[in-house]
């Protein structure tokens, strides 16, 4: 057998809005999750939120974490640049210093930053403090897919039907999938010594418009571990009324296609921990139970979501005590390997206690 890394997904799909779309609350979106494979740096969670209605102006996230707890995160906008790749294609979403751009469709995507960021720490940002000195932040990804992409909805019969018909399509945001790749890159922070890495990440891909009212948390991993497996899935938390809600995931083995799971064993968030937290997970399928250790070893949050940003103002008036967020680099172990990998995970303040 061999790895299709397309997934039968249309080339095209990786292009980028050509023009502003008319709809003014679409968009489109790329974000990265990178994990050095030493552990000593991870970018979790770094994207694009390019919104009809703004589309002058994209909104950008940055957050660089280290396993000593320091953080180096940036919330904003920047002007938008244009779409067009060398090759002729809409191949680069851009924005201020951020620009993403598919080289190979499904095969090869790069990320670069030249910008500043706020340096704080993961306990201020557990305590909802989120200012200190601006610094400069440069860094460069080289993204080289290496397990088929995911299309949400499309392993689980239960879980298509919960995006076509529920809430859950609405906040997931239209269309969408994700791929899990191997990294190489450098990072450079305040002027000091370029820090080259080698390590695994996630990439993620999404159009359509998005609607967040009425969000009540979610949990969400993946990782490739050194031989080529991989897992991932996102699930929604019970919901209060007893109502079945999105869970849907899969396993890799290192080839061959997706094998669909549900996640049965979730760590949702129900603490404020800066680092250190056990985050292990169940996944079943067909042919049984499978379990995943996992510990947090480099962490940001986001508490009062009151950034100066076109989407954030957008989401605090659609729904303004949004839950709390965190965005995580995972050590994951699993049948004697070890890899890094992404969680982000959300839950009402009312419904978390601080470590």
């Amino acid at each position: 057998m061999s790895i299709d890394l397309t997934g039968g997904i249309n080339p095209s799909r990786e292009h980028v809005f050509a023009e502003r779309p008319d709809d003014p609350e679409m968009r489109d979106s790329v974000s990265f999750w990178t994990m050095d494979d030493r552990g000593e740096v991870g970018l979790p969670r770094i994207g694009i939120e390019a919104v009809a209605a703004n589309w002058d102006s994209h909104d950008i996230q940055v957050n660089v974490a280290f396993p000593d707890g320091r953080v180096y995160r940036f919330r904003g906008n920047g002007p938008s640049l244009a779409p067009e790749g060398p090759e002729g294609h809409p191949t680069i979403l851009g924005a201020g210093g951020l620009v993403f751009r598919c080289v190979r469709p499904f095969d090869t995507w790069t990320m670069t930053y030249d910008g500043t960021a706020v340096q704080t720490s993961s306990a201020d940002l557990v305590a909802g403090r989120k200012d200190g000195p601006v610094v400069d932040v440069s860094f460069a990804v080289e993204a080289k897919m290496a397990v088929p992409p995911w299309v949400q909805g499309s392993l689980r019969a239960d879980a298509g039907e919960r995006l076509k018909t529920s809430i859950e399509g609405s906040l997931m945001g239209g269309p969408r999938y994700e791929q899990l790749y191997r990294a190489t890159g450098w990072l450079a922070i305040d002027g000091r010594r370029r820090q080259d890495f080698t390590g695994t990440g996630l990439r993620i891909r999404r159009q359509g418009v998005r609607k967040l009212a009425g969000f009540w948390g979610h949990t969400w991993q993946s990782a490739v571990f050194p031989s080529g497996k991989a897992f991932g899935y996102i699930a929604y938390p019970p919901r209060p009324d007893g109502q079945p809600t999105y869970n849907e995931g899969y396993l890799f083995s290192g080839d061959g296609a997706l094998i669909p799971a549900r996640v049965v064993e979730a760590p949702w968030l129900t603490r404020l921990q800066a680092l250190g937290e056990d985050v292990s997970l169940v996944l079943a399928t067909a042919d049984g139970t499978v379990r995943i250790e996992g510990e947090t070893v480099f962490s940001t949050h986001d508490i009062h979501h009151d950034d100066d940003m076109y989407s954030m103002h957008a989401l605090k008036q659609e729904m303004p005590s949004f839950p709390a967020l965190q965005q995580a680099g995972v050590r994951y172990r699993w049948d004697g390997e070890q890899t890094y990998g992404m969680l982000e995970r959300s839950n009402p303040l009312d419904k978390i206690s601080r470590a």
